[in-house]
């Protein structure tokens, strides 16, 4: 599995690691992915996602149901 959100579909960003004298080399900066198991009130079951740190913030503020809806995924197939 790459490593993506599977809610959010954040992913890793090109960046440049620039040294003291100013060289600058390629790095990417990966997300802060986690995997995480969160409970499924309208499933009635546990539900596991590999989540960014900022997605697991989010779904405690608006759920996992409103979430999954936004993002188009179906929480059955996981």
């Amino acid at each position: 599995m790459s490593r993506v959100c599977q809610l959010t579909g954040k992913r890793a960003n090109n960046g440049m690691a620039v040294s003291h004298s100013h060289r600058r080399s390629h790095k990417l900066q990966q997300a802060n992915l986690q995997w995480k198991r969160i409970w499924w009130p309208q499933g009635k079951r546990w539900v596991r996602l590999k989540l960014s740190t900022k997605a697991i913030k989010t779904i405690e503020k608006k759920g996992l149901q409103a979430m999954a809806k936004e993002a188009g995924i179906d929480l059955n197939k996981f």
